[in-house]
């Protein structure tokens, strides 16, 4: 199931020791970031073995408007992650929603 974007930043706000990963470009995290690993799509196939002590944990993934970050979760999901979830309408919702 993905996550909101309300529910995310309450998460963040109590402090939860999240893994959030963010598929968009680096230009694009240089602008605005919410403090997530940068990985863009286009590297993930590569890195993800990075993350596979935590295939049983929550991952959450995003990017601008959640297209790419669903690709990801996709991705992810085929590779054997159980629990990847997408933040629906990306950092374009993020900051139109909860701001900077």
């Amino acid at each position: 199931m993905d996550i909101s974007v309300e529910e995310l930043k309450k998460r963040m706000d109590a402090g939860e020791d999240l893994l959030i990963i963010d598929v968009r470009e680096p230009h694009e995290y240089a602008e605005f970031n919410i403090g997530a690993i940068n990985i863009p799509l286009t590297s993930l196939p590569m890195k993800m073995y990075d993350f596979d002590d935590d295939k049983d944990r929550e991952i959450i993934v995003h990017c601008r408007s959640g297209m790419r970050s669903a690709s990801a979760k996709a991705l992810m999901v085929q590779s054997g992650f159980t629990n990847v979830r997408n933040l629906l309408g990306g950092m374009l919702e993020w900051q139109a929603t909860v701001g900077k």
